[in-house]
Formats: C-alpha cells, sequence, structure tokens
C-alpha cells in the first residue's frame, strides 16, 4: 500500500473539493506514491507526534489540523511549524491533513459531536453552495442507454436519496465534417442528421473528472458536444455544523452538564439560560460564531460550538443559549472516528492512535 491509496480511502469519506478555500488540506509533506510502513492519527501534528510516529514505525501522519496553514518562506526551525516539518522531512514521514473537508462531510465532525450528545434526526446546519454540477450532452438515441448507465456507474445522476436520475429530451441533430474529420456516423463533407436524445444528468463537483473521463471513453462521436454548468440547488448532504434533537427535552442546567459530561470538558462558557426546555440542539465543531444566526434560523435551543468572543455572546438576544465547550474538546473525538474508518478500510495493518494530548489550553 502506498501513500496514494490511504488518501483515496479518505477521499471517499470527505473529498478535499468541499473544505473551505481560507483551509490547507491534503498531503502538506511527502511523497504520494511511498510505501506505508504505519498510520498515526492525530488531531495537531506537533514535535511529540512525529516522535510517536518515529518510535512506532508509522510513515504517515493523518492529522486532523493541517500544521502548514499559512505559506512557509523559511525553514530554519524558529517556530513550532518549521521544527515539526524538518523532523517530519528528515525522517521520510508524511503528513495529510482532513480539515474542514471532515467539517462539512455528513458523516464527519459535526456528525460525530450529534452522536456523543446522543442527538436523533440529523441534519446539516449551513449547506454548502456550489457544490452540485449539470452535465447535458447530446447522443444517438441508439446509443442513449448505455451513455447514461456509464454516466450512472460514475457516480452521476445522484440526487439525495435517489441514484439512477437523469432528464432525456429526442430531436434532431445536424453536423457536416470538414476534410479532416472522421465521423462515426454519416460522411466528412455532407452535412448528417442524426436522432439524438438530449442527456442531462446531476453530479458532485469533486466527481467531475471522472464523469467527463466516462462522457469522452462511453461516447460514440469523434467530437463530444457538451456542457457542464454549476446550479445553485443547496445540498443537503455537504456543509458545516449539524442540528439534531434530543429524544426527550430537558431544562437547560441539566442539558449543559450533559453536554459537560459527553463531551470531557472542564467548562462550558454560556450566555444567559432561558426559561425553556432544550429539545433542538445546533453544534459546530471549532471556532462557530458565523453559525449563531443559523442556529437561530434552525430554531435550535442551544448552539454548541468553541472560541467564541465576548460580543458573540450577546447575539444570544434571549432567543438561544450560545454554549462554548473549547475547540479541543469540540473535535477530540475526531482522530478516534478516523482510526475506526481507517481500520475498516485496511485490515493488513495496525492504524495507531495518538496518544499525545495536543491541546494548547489549560484549566486551573
Amino acid at each position: 500500500m502506498i501513500i496514494q491509496d490511504v488518501i483515496n480511502h479518505l477521499h471517499s469519506l470527505a473529498p478535499l473539493a468541499y473544505a473551505e478555500d481560507f483551509d490547507n488540506v491534503g498531503l502538506l509533506v511527502g511523497n504520494k506514491n511511498q510505501s506505508v510502513s504505519g498510520i498515526l492519527v492525530t488531531l495537531d501534528t506537533l514535535e511529540a507526534v512525529v516522535d510517536e510516529a518515529i518510535d512506532n514505525n508509522c510513515n504517515l501522519i493523518v492529522s486532523f489540523h493541517p500544521i502548514i496553514f499559512k505559506g512557509l518562506k523559511k525553514l530554519t526551525g524558529k517556530t513550532y511549524v518549521e521544527r515539526v516539518v524538518i523532523k517530519a522531512i528528515q525522517n521520510n514521514i508524511a503528513i495529510f491533513s482532513i480539515h474542514t473537508a471532515l467539517d462539512n462531510a455528513i458523516e464527519g465532525v459535526n456528525s460525530i459531536i450529534c452522536d456523543q450528545l446522543g442527538l436523533k434526526n440529523k441534519s446539516i446546519l449551513i449547506p454548502q453552495s456550489g457544490t452540485i454540477k449539470k452535465l447535458q450532452t447530446y447522443v444517438p438515441k441508439t446509443n442513449a442507454e448505455e451513455l447514461r448507465q456509464a454516466l450512472f456507474n460514475a457516480g452521476a445522476g445522484m440526487l439525495g436519496n435517489y441514484e439512477s436520475c437523469s432528464f432525456n429530451v429526442d430531436g434532431e441533430g445536424t453536423y457536416l465534417g470538414n476534410e479532416d474529420s472522421n465521423p462515426t456516423i454519416g460522411q466528412k463533407g455532407e452535412l448528417h442528421i442524426e436522432n439524438e436524445t438530449a442527456i442531462s444528468v446531476t453530479f458532485k463537483k469533486h466527481l467531475e473528472s471522472k464523469v467527463l473521463k466516462t462522457l469522452f471513453e462511453s461516447h460514440p462521436y469523434e467530437e463530444v458536444a457538451y456542457e457542464v454548468s454549476t446550479i445553485e440547488n443547496t445540498n443537503q448532504h455537504i456543509g458545516m455544523g449539524m442540528i439534531g434533537e434530543f429524544e426527550n427535552e430537558m431544562n437547560p442546567k441539566d442539558c449543559l452538564l450533559h453536554i459537560k459530561n459527553k463531551m470531557n470538558t472542564e467548562s462550558i462558557r454560556h450566555s444567559s439560560l432561558l426559561d425553556k426546555p432544550i429539545k433542538k440542539v445546533a453544534v459546530l465543531g471549532g471556532s462557530g460564531s458565523f453559525a449563531i444566526n443559523a442556529a437561530k434560523s434552525a430554531g435550535a435551543d442551544i448552539l454548541v460550538t468553541a472560541d467564541l468572543k465576548y460580543h458573540d455572546f450577546f447575539s444570544a438576544e434571549n432567543t438561544i443559549i450560545l454554549a462554548d465547550i473549547g475547540h479541543y474538546e469540540s473535535e477530540q473525538f475526531t482522530k478516534s472516528f478516523l482510526v475506526d474508518y481507517l481500520s475498516k478500510k485496511i485490515t493488513n495493518f495496525a492504524i495507531i492512535l495518538s496518544k499525545t494530548n495536543t491541546n494548547p489550553v489549560k484549566y486551573l
């Protein structure tokens, strides 16, 4: 197995195409074609984590957070980031980060929080826009079914809980090939009229190269006429945050104690408690102040997130409880989830869970 094989498994879980634009995900250090001796999974890649990888003969670190976030202009070992990168390179250790790709995945970070809290009826809080594309192409009617099926097999035609979705219109296509053409049907230099079917299918944007490759390989024409466009339909399976419900409503204080226990956090900073029971819960792992209005609009009774600033708490406006459980605490179960996922996909050697506590925040 090579590093790219591991990346392919992670890409199936959380395609990097859905990471946020500001992020730096993917293979940050190392060669994708290098053979894998062992995999260490961590939340953050620190020097102690690289040492742990060395001790366990792991030459691939799968890290949630990227160690390289902004551009590096020097590698002198002056900062902890530079020292990590230098040590990884010196010991031939690759580093892969999945970060906001997993934040936006339907079975990712926020689903993990929902499961930890025991929430039901989970759905995406802030669906990501621009993630659905549409392909329209034109094919001889006699080849339409074969091409449709090939596109379906490539992942096109998936729409929510449905598959093999397409729209088809029969009509007449015309073309006239020049002296350099080699038409599959008709003769060059002669106008040809063909009974054709216009096929329209939608697909997720990370599948674009695969869908187009299939189109070109399966289409009978020498020159394939097609259009690809991005549609504005919201994707209910990709996006930031989630919202769910407790099976039984709780009073606010009991809810906060439940969250503190289940999320293994030493303290919760929160806005004023409201005199109403809590049933609907919005969650967003990591820094989530930008989700306050979305949580309100979704009718959430509480938003569980991290990194709220002083003035963010005023935004509660006695309509929602804002609960800051800590950045590390909101994401701490992610590495165990990744170990379990990779262990099911890769069975020929152990996937190691890092024992290094990388939380930089301490409590008195």
